[in-house]
């Protein structure tokens, strides 16, 4: 809430109608107040102030926008004649004065209410009101005492339990605290129902923090609730908290690592997770530079404010770089805790953000490290998380990898699987496997997909995902994927006759369009294995973002003039779908598995996946699904029209002994 001249009276008509209120007289970092504020709703009240109040509904509206929420601007009678640009500025709702309180809650409701339906129902209503167990915060009643929050007495080290008198609570304050403290006391007693100090928080955190007092609806009690203003930028010489992402507000890279020797050195189990958003580039390029800032932004928002929940206010959020954040836990945050912490990252993020007219979906993966008995080195453990993260990023299996103390070998054996990769492609270790591609309306294999697979002398056979995976991690991409394509039309090349007739897919990555020369050595390639080209069709991995749309139109262009078809694979994982379908090119349409699943799920789903067909249809693509395995998929697919299917209905993917096999039978 800002209010240039109302502040303490529109704060205490906001606690009286259940609201928790962050309050400020000036307007600046109004943006990054409200994102790490937590807050639903924005108001902003420009009566008497009309130009300020514009500036600050114009710095909010991004960020309210992007984070589901809701703008009340408050106007003068005389300036109602100005609405018009207040809704331009971007503004959700207005109330002009002469108003009441209860005029005000009704409009504070009005707000939540398209906040809540934002954030497709979350509940967002519960941002703003929060109980005291839920807060950073106190109550005091002469009759009943002081009352301190869980997060607070967390903060503060009190044991959960035990009473704590007001006096006590006041000399927590430090010297400083007290005065001020004294200070917005003469403010109550002179009539105001709300006021704030500032103050620095009592060691071990050492936090400077904003104390807003307001006083309850018994006209004697007081609340107060806390703001951390060290979120909001100001810089100490604390080596855990002097730097700061200039983005988002958080500790940084630096910070991170500062933070986890100092815990170290207690001894006691450090837990840190790294989240990384994941196609990140994807958001920039489809919504532009702004619009990934602010969803960063919000990002940030999400992770603290869910950090802080469960962990208190001890826990360290930072910002590492691009889109990856840190979350360090102390050893009073067990494994499990931190693994429930991990869980509810990921599906925090995965709710929708609100970008303009669209809702941007997110999705992450969290690599999670604890450190082991008498660890003492912040590189071992930042390396092991990492370690973690690009194994989640590796693997469909779920969204959070854990290693432990325990479980050193983790990092070795990533650093291992690099080293090996670079012999497996001179040893003959990476090899090839099929998987056909079956017609919908005929049962017949008409084609095969061809997929990596490592046969290493140790693990044994590993799949495409944790080949390519060593692969990133190595700056082995390049090479890897000409194995791949080379191997596979050599393969193909010397198939029987039961098999001279099959379409053969090969996976082409963004990195290889982009590449000088790709399309002479390709066609060289196959041309070299004999291997016809018209029976080849070029698959690109829609996941992996196209950064010149244009080039890479011309030269598959060239592939199918060369006599080549084009596929768009994992079609619906990315955010560039669409562009790519107009620039592109394109013969094939490869739903990917996830959405191919939904066909079975609600009838909203199957809209999805039903509106996907008819668009490939209508621009005269044939459609493939991936990943089907069901009957009941299959035939649903049928129904909306798909020509093509792949998945374990039919085969896993195979040898070309087996293909032959398999073709054989009657």
């Amino acid at each position: 809430m800002l209010s240039f001249r109302q502040r303490d009276e529109l704060a205490a008509a906001a606690e009286a109608a259940g609201w928790r209120t962050i309050a400020a007289r000036r307007a600046e970092g109004v943006e990054r107040r409200f994102i790490v504020s937590g807050a639903a709703v924005a108001v902003v009240d420009a009566r008497g102030a009309l130009d300020e109040g514009l500036a600050a509904v114009k710095a909010l509206a991004d960020p309210v926008e992007v984070n589901a929420g809701a703008l009340l601007v408050l106007l003068s009678r005389n300036d109602v004649a100005a609405l018009d640009t207040v809704f331009a500025a971007g503004a959700t709702h207005y109330l002009a004065s002469p108003f009441g309180d209860a005029e005000f809650a009704q409009a504070l409701r009005f707000a939540e209410r398209l906040a809540d339906r934002l954030a497709g129902g979350a509940q967002t209503g519960e941002r703003g009101r929060l109980g005291l167990d839920d807060m950073l915060g106190w109550h005091y009643h002469p009759a009943g005492g002081l009352r301190i929050g869980a997060p607070l007495r967390e903060r503060l080290a009190l044991p959960a339990e035990s009473p704590v008198s007001l006096a006590r609570f006041y000399r927590l304050l430090g010297v400083e605290g007290r005065e001020a403290a004294r200070g917005a006391a003469r403010r109550l007693r002179a009539g105001s129902r709300a006021t704030a100090f500032a103050h620095d928080m009592p060691e071990p955190s050492g936090e400077r923090v904003a104390h807003h007092l307001h006083v309850d609806l018994s006209g004697v009690g007081v609340s107060g609730s806390i703001e951390t203003l060290d979120t909001l930028g100001e810089l100490d010489e604390r080596p855990e908290r002097g730097n700061r992402d200039s983005l988002t507000g958080l500790r940084d890279g630096v910070a991170t690592r500062r933070w986890i020797e100092a815990r170290l050195k207690t001894g006691g189990p450090v837990t840190l997770l790294l989240l990384s958003i994941s196609r990140f580039d994807m958001i920039n390029a489809a919504f532009g530079r702004a619009t990934g800032d602010a969803l960063l932004r919000s990002v940030a928002r999400r992770i603290e404010a869910l950090a802080i929940a469960a962990a208190g206010r001890r826990v360290f959020v930072a910002r590492m770089a691009g889109a990856e954040f840190a979350v360090g836990l102390d050893h009073e945050i067990n494994e499990e805790k931190a693994r429930f912490l991990a869980e509810e990252l990921s599906r925090s993020i995965a709710r929708p953000f609100i970008s303009g007219a669209q809702m941007v979906p997110l999705a992450c993966r969290i690599g999670m490290a604890i450190s082991g008995a008498g660890e003492d080195d912040a590189t071992i453990l930042l390396r092991r998380a990492s370690a973690a993260l690009a194994e989640a990023q590796a693997t469909e299996s779920g969204a959070v990898h854990v290693i432990s103390g325990a479980d050193p070998g983790d990092v070795a054996l990533h650093g291992r699987l690099q080293i090996d990769l670079r012999r497996a492609l001179n040893h003959g270790e990476v090899d090839i496997v099929f998987q056909p591609q079956v017609s919908v309306t005929t049962g017949a294999i008409v084609g095969v997909e061809a997929l990596a697979r490592w046969n290493h002398p140790d693990l044994g056979e590993l799949g495409a995902v944790t080949l390519f995976a060593a692969a990133e991690r190595s700056d082995y991409v390049a090479q890897l994927s000409e194995h791949v394509q080379r191997r596979a039309v050599t393969i193909a090349a010397a198939w029987p006759e039961a098999l001279a007739e099959l379409r053969l897919s090969i996976n082409v990555t963004a990195a290889d369009i982009a590449a000088p020369g790709f399309r002479e050595r390709l066609l060289a390639m196959v041309d070299d294995s004999g291997f016809p080209r018209a029976r080849l069709t070029v698959e690109i991995t829609e996941s992996g973002l196209i950064r010149d749309l244009g080039d890479a139109a011309a030269l598959l262009a060239d592939l199918r003039e060369a006599g080549c078809r084009v596929a768009i694979d994992d079609f619906g994982t990315g955010y560039s779908s669409l562009a790519y379908l107009k620039a592109l090119p394109l013969d094939y349409l490869k739903i990917d598995k996830k959405l191919a699943e939904d066909i079975t799920g609600s009838t909203r789903d199957r809209i999805v996946v039903r509106g996907v067909i008819e668009m490939a249809r209508s621009l005269g693509l044939a459609v493939i699904a991936e990943g089907v395995e069901s009957e009941e998929q299959l035939a649903l697919l049928a129904r909306e029209g798909c020509n093509y299917y792949q998945g374990y209905l039919c085969s896993e993917p195979i040898d070309s002994e087996r293909l032959n096999e398999l073709i054989a039978r009657p």
